[in-house]
């Protein structure tokens, strides 16, 4: 041997075989690691910067959205032939044709101002003779908007005597006029002044401290705890009776949504100020005809307060994969498809392709489903049902064929995506037994927006009465624009006649109030809808 030769013995092998194999496993954890990590800020930096659409044309390459930064270099060919004037070709397209002012101010009153002359303007300055007016020509319109305006109303009794009986009898007959009931005793408030601010909170987002400023600038002193006052006392006392019959109708329904968000209340006994709450949401679809925002708070996010809530309903229950709906019992639990394309849209890297991305296939799956259920949507129940079984059917069989054909990395999003997948497969699937089931839970996702919206103004309750009487003011406003009238005027009736059946109304005079019927329609409607001869 030469003297610069190294001799290992067998065993020095293998223990260096053995370090090699251990760094290669500790490489491949770290890459894996490293993997997460990039994934993690890829759809950390998408959740803050990027497009919040899931329309395909804005996730995946090849869509026809190009991107806007770097359009110049992806599309450029230096052997493109110039354009000249006699080559270009402009397409026919169909421009939206843009609104005429009488389309915009349909239901607004019109006031005519004529431009007249004085009466020493009326002499003719050649003659001397006057001037008539022969006709008039509208040169102009012009939007003028009035600030609302406050006064206060003074209610009188009148009394009434009989002169007849006391001539007879010597003792008038004496009758009084009965004023309207008043919301809060030794108050000043109106329906019309509570329900202004409920809609101004509760649709318009708008919290009490900014509105209290309004007042002040408008030169009326009333307090935020004063009107918090209103809104509480007012929901508990009469609109939670229609609350809880909104409630007993929505059980009715065959096909309920259900979804929750976070809410903070500051007084909550047994919990600390920063600890979460929960204020949940149940819908049913318009497929109902009778669409109905539920919202309950609670102290939590157990499920056991869906069970309480759904007990005696036997329908379909469509939700996210949150496994606190399992405890409802007698449902049938139905997935959501918006939340599974979502967990692709996470897996996939930025740029990705059907060629270069597995999650890619996911959600293209997802939009092909998504896709066949636009073209069904107008159909009903039974032939929806069908069509779904003729077109969907295969193509989810091809969907679950392709997911056991993935072996993603432990603890990638990948993995996230095809764990909650095999998981929720059951509920996945059971909307092709059910034509009146939709396939995503998107409706109680929007149900619970206005309130995710108004959270980022207010951003928490103060005691858990005012949470509940949020929950029914929320209620009742989503409940109003999804029958199309208006939250402000539906509010304002309801303040003003439901007094008037006492603190426990019968369930048939609550009926009346509901924002389906003709009669609330026909008052409350938004202007812009059209009311069609059955509301009439």
């Amino acid at each position: 041997m030469g003297k610069n030769t190294v001799v290992i013995d067998k065993n020095e092998l293998e223990e260096l075989k053995k370090v090699a194999h251990d760094l290669a496993e500790e490489n491949a954890q770290l890459r894996q690691k490293l993997d997460r990590m990039n994934e993690l800020l890829l759809n950390a930096q998408r959740a803050r910067f990027g497009q919040s659409s899931e329309r395909t044309k804005y996730v995946m390459q090849g869509g026809t959205q190009l991107g806007l930064f770097n359009e110049a270099e992806a599309e450029q060919d230096h052997k493109a032939a110039v354009p000249t004037e006699s080559t270009i070709v402009i397409p026919e397209h169909t421009r939206k044709a843009k609104r005429t002012v009488d389309e915009l101010t349909a239901n607004l009153p019109v006031k005519e101002v004529l431009i007249t002359l004085s009466d020493d303007e009326l002499i003719c300055d050649k003659c001397g003779g006057k001037y008539e007016m022969i006709g008039k020509k509208l040169v102009s319109r012009r939007l003028e908007v009035i600030p609302r305006q406050c006064y206060v109303v003074e209610y009188y009794s009148c009394s009434y005597a009989c002169k007849s009986c006391e001539t007879k009898t010597g003792y008038a007959n004496i009758i009084t006029t009965v004023t309207p009931p008043m919301l809060m005793k030794h108050s000043l408030a109106s329906a019309s002044t509570v329900a202004n601010v409920m809609a101004q909170k509760y649709v318009d987002g708008l919290p009490l401290a900014r509105q209290e400023k309004i007042w002040e600038r408008e030169g009326i002193c009333l307090s935020r705890a004063t009107m918090s006052n209103w809104v509480i006392q007012c929901a508990q006392a009469w609109l939670k009776p229609l609350y809880r019959r909104m409630k007993k109708t929505l059980l009715e329904c065959s096909v309920i949504h259900a979804d929750e968000t976070v809410v903070q209340v500051l007084k909550e006994d047994g919990k600390a100020t920063t600890s979460e709450s929960r204020m949940w949401v149940y819908a049913n679809n318009d497929r109902s005809g009778k669409p109905i925002r539920y919202f309950e708070y609670q102290p939590d996010r157990s499920g056991k307060h869906a069970a309480a809530f759904l007990k005696g309903f036997s329908g379909c229950l469509v939700t996210d994969g949150y496994a606190g709906y399992n405890q409802v019992d007698g449902v049938i639990r139905c997935g959501c498809w918006s939340h599974m394309r979502r967990y692709w849209r996470e897996a996939m890297p930025k740029g990705a392709t059907k060629e270069t991305s597995k999650a890619a296939w996911g959600y293209d799956y997802c939009n092909k489903l998504f896709a066949l259920e636009k073209k069904f949507s107008k159909m009903s129940d039974v032939i929806r049902k069908t069509a779904r079984q003729v077109e969907a059917e295969p193509l989810l069989e091809a969907y679950w064929w392709w997911l056991e054909t993935l072996d993603p990395a432990p603890g990638s999003k990948l993995a996230d995506a095809v764990t909650y997948a095999k998981n929720q497969k059951k509920f996945l699937s059971a909307f092709l037994e059910h034509g009146e089931v939709d396939i995503s839970n998107n409706l109680a996702e929007n149900a619970i927006r206005p309130f995710v919206q108004g959270r980022k103004a207010w951003l928490f309750c103060d005691t858990p009465k005012g949470a509940d009487s949020s929950a029914i003011v929320y209620s009742i406003v989503e409940t109003a624009k999804a029958n199309g009238l208006d939250p402000y005027t539906y509010l304002k009736l309801l303040l003003t006649e439901l007094p008037y059946l006492g603190k426990n109304p019968a369930p048939d005079k609550l009926d009346l109030f509901m924002p389906w019927t003709a009669a609330i329609r026909k008052n409350c409607i938004l202007p812009t809808k059209k009311i069609s001869p059955e509301d009439l």
